[in-house]
């Protein structure tokens, strides 16, 4: 059965904190990649699955997400079910861009980057969609479906997607 997703079912003043266990995860086991003005940010975390939360993390969520714990441990778990394991990859945790510089290409330049370095190393990489709109953008960087989306209860669903190292961004 789906499960809520807290995208939908939780206040948005929880999802900065949240989001900064995300950087602080990428920071320690990953990569953290910011324009200079920092209007966007792209964390990568390599490995060969969904891998290990920071120390601490439970308590440190329910310190955050309140009584919506359940919600985020629910939504981690069918990312982390539907994450490929067995395979070396990098893992694009997220990608954000500043709402009022999104549609200025600013994302798609972090993208680019880190693509040419995982091409060089012969590394694939994984994420998960947010929506259909960014599914096409990332279709149209190389990526494709990987599964079934990820269904939930009371959201959009999100789409896991594999980027083979040979697959060249036709937009870079």
């Amino acid at each position: 059965m789906p499960v809520a997703d807290p995208r939908r079912a939780c206040p948005p003043c929880a999802f900065p904190r949240y989001f900064g266990l995300y950087v602080e995860h990428a920071i320690q086991d990953g990569l953290v990649e910011t324009t200079p003005d920092r209007s966007a940010a792209a964390l990568w975390i390599p490995g060969t699955g969904p891998g290990a939360p920071p120390g601490g993390y439970t308590g440190r969520l329910a310190a955050i997400t309140g009584p919506y714990l359940a919600n985020f441990l629910a939504f981690d778990e069918q990312l982390d079910r539907h994450h490929p394991a067995g395979t070396f990859h990098e893992h694009l945790a997220i990608l954000a861009v500043r709402p009022d510089r999104q549609g200025q290409g600013i994302g798609t330049a972090l993208l680019h980057a880190r693509h040419a370095m995982l091409e060089d190393q012969g590394i694939p990489a994984y994420l998960e969609a947010s929506d259909e709109r960014t599914r096409r953008l990332y279709l149209d960087h190389g990526y494709a479906d990987r599964g079934s989306p990820i269904e939930f209860a009371d959201g959009v669903p999100m789409y896991p997607m594999w980027r083979e190292p040979h697959t060249r961004d036709p937009a870079g």
